[in-house]
């Protein structure tokens, strides 16, 4: 659980308000990137952790929640990618 928790305190410490430019959005989205990537962790590690104790059907659901937050994450890696070879053209 101490997992969950840390990615919640990074969720709630995430700004409430508009980026106030290039950079600081940037920012946001690496904050972002790493809480798709801790959330995806504990999605695994439930998966792993109820595996063959769940209903097919409820585990196949964890199996695509895990995989829609890995996308997640590559998504938001993608868009950091884009930023920094938007910052540096010469990338």
């Amino acid at each position: 659980m101490s997992e969950i928790q840390a990615l919640l305190d990074a969720l709630t410490g995430l700004p409430r308000t508009r980026a106030s430019g290039p950079a600081e959005a940037e920012v946001l989205l690496a904050r972002l990137r790493s809480a798709a990537a801790r959330w995806a962790d504990v999605l695994y590690e439930a998966q792993e952790g109820t595996r063959q104790q769940l209903p097919p059907r409820a585990e196949a659901a964890l199996r695509l929640a895990f995989r829609r937050a890995e996308e997640s994450y590559v998504e938001l890696e993608i868009a950091l990618r884009d930023c920094a070879e938007h910052r540096d053209p010469a990338r």
